[in-house]
């Protein structure tokens, strides 16, 4: 026998087992919040979004945008879209105004959803409706209707697409990656077994929901019943103050999260008042190595444990897991944190291969299945049944390390900057000759963009310059921290820049190229 799988068997297993069980505590306060449901009611909201979306004429296979910070809302929309056959476009609202139209315009997306604080990023448009998420021009889409408006059910293809990701790669423009429904059940499974995911488990959403669906971890504690506690905006004690008023256990996020969290910490010290958690919380990361620095505080300083992931986008995300085993029991925190600091071990299912040219390679069920309408670039990444991560490491005594990012591509606080993209921004200042831009090492952010520049014969520029120039036309998470001016730039014979050269520098006595 084979059942097709899909993402809305995770959410059926909860409202059937748990429907009374605490499911969804949605940011207070938040325009449009849906305060607290219980599984039952959270199983309403989501039908009554895909019957809804049925009665707009949105069909099976037609793609639904949506722009949002963490929110009550994108939990039920993962399931009343994908879960009833739709594709689900998850945008990341950090973006500007016209990377937001270049995405709903190559996902074909019919219907955006967009934050009402957002809601600048999204004009009306005769491609697509526009819902603004604020509880009233979105209130017949989440509203708890009655059984006299039920769905018609879907049991699809689990190959076909369940979300569409956009990722930012080597070129200016994002590539959406196509996410199956085998894609993200087989990943969320495996990722909530690597991680004991259970019906006890509270996670509060640190991550950007946008974020490769929550790195699966929004499906598996909705399959096991477990609680979800909306965090909107990353703010240290904030972060603290959840887990101590909803008895949090489980967190994901990239370093730049927990730097904050043990900024806020060190300030709750130094005021007398209790840290919480401690025994209790579970931190998994991705998103770059972080400093070993970091996992020791986290675990002398909090008493959380910390389970490292490495993944991209293209795979769901899980290739690799990194915690602790039984065989490291009495170890000091310094030498736990070490060995933590590497990637970790193919998770169960997965093959990683590191090829002659030190690029890691992998295939899984949850690598993706191409991406939407770029056979090309599909084909550059999907070889010979491996698909191609672009990125640098080598195996040690089983533990696969990162060393160097081929593509180029900068991680800085668990968000993608294509540094191609922040050149052609550069190169369009009239002072401007030549330009690299470079990610180098942060110790809060893992690593920050920086531009070498070579300004124009007899032109004048500034650190200053620059960076403001790039916040006019860029998202400003994208923007250069730092600006270095050069008489030139290292290139090969052919002109082309030699950016492992350029980097160099910055990373001496580092025995990895990323942080």
């Amino acid at each position: 026998m084979k059942v097709e799988m899909s993402v809305g068997d995770f959410l059926r297993r909860a409202v059937e087992v748990f429907p009374d069980r605490l499911a969804l505590v949605d940011e207070p306060g938040a325009e449009g919040s849906l305060g607290r449901l219980t599984y039952s009611e959270l199983g309403l909201r989501v039908r009554s979004m895909a019957r809804s979306l049925e009665e707009m004429g949105v069909g099976v296979g037609d793609r639904v945008a949506l722009i949002s910070p963490n929110a009550g809302k994108f939990l039920v929309s993962y399931f009343g879209t994908s879960g009833y056959g739709r594709v689900l476009v998850p945008i990341n609202y950090r973006l500007n105004a016209d990377e937001v139209a270049y995405i709903l315009d190559h996902s074909g997306a019919s219907v955006a959803l967009v934050d009402p604080e957002f809601a600048h990023l999204v004009p009306e448009s005769v491609n697509y409706r526009r819902i603004v998420l604020n509880g009233r021009d979105d209130e017949a889409l989440f509203a708890a209707q009655g059984p006299d408006r039920e769905p018609s059910e879907w049991v699809g293809d689990e190959d076909s697409a369940c979300s569409i990701n956009y990722t930012s790669g080597t070129t200016a423009r994002p590539k959406g990656v196509q996410m199956t429904h085998r894609n993200a059940w087989t990943n969320a499974t495996i990722l909530g077994w690597h991680t004991t995911v259970t019906d006890r488990d509270i996670l509060l959403h640190t991550l950007p929901m946008f974020h490769c669906n929550g790195w699966g971890m929004p499906y598996a504690v909705t399959g096991m019943g477990g609680a979800h506690v909306i965090q909107r905006k990353i703010d240290g004690e904030s972060i603290l103050s959840r887990i101590e008023s909803e008895g949090v256990t489980l967190l994901c996020g990239a370093p730049a999260v927990w730097a904050a969290t043990l900024d806020a910490a060190q300030q709750r010290l130094k005021e007398g008042r209790p840290l919480p958690g401690r025994d209790l919380v579970r931190v998994v990361t991705a998103g770059a190595p972080p400093p070993s620095r970091t996992i020791e505080r986290l675990q002398s300083e909090l008493g959380w444990e910390l389970i490292q992931i490495y993944g991209l986008t293209e795979t769901s995300p899980l290739l690799t897991v990194n915690r602790s085993l039984k065989e490291w029991d009495g170890i000091d925190d310094r030498e736990r944190a070490r060995r933590l600091s590497r990637a970790g071990t193919p998770a169960l299912g997965v093959q990683i291969e590191v090829d002659q040219n030190g690029e890691i390679l992998a295939r899984s069920n949850h690598v993706f299945a191409g991406y939407w309408n770029q056979p090309q670039e599909t084909e550059a990444a999907l070889v010979d049944g491996w698909f191609h991560t672009g990125d640098g490491g080598f195996f040690k005594d089983g533990y696969l390390t990162i060393s160097d990012r081929k593509k180029d591509v900068i991680i800085t606080g668990g968000e993608n900057v294509s540094s191609i993209e922040v050149e052609d921004v550069i190169f369009q200042h009239p002072s401007v000759a030549e330009v690299a831009v470079i990610g180098v090492p942060d110790p809060k952010w893992g690593e920050t963009v920086k531009a070498l520049v070579v300004a124009r014969e007899g032109m004048v520029l500034t650190e200053e310059e620059i960076i403001a120039f790039c916040r006019e036309r860029l998202s400003h998470f994208k923007c250069p921290t730092s600006v270095e001016f050069r008489d030139e730039l290292a290139r090969t014979a052919t002109g082309k820049l030699q950016k492992f050269k350029l980097r160099s520098p910055y990373w001496q006595g580092m025995e990895r190229h990323v942080n």
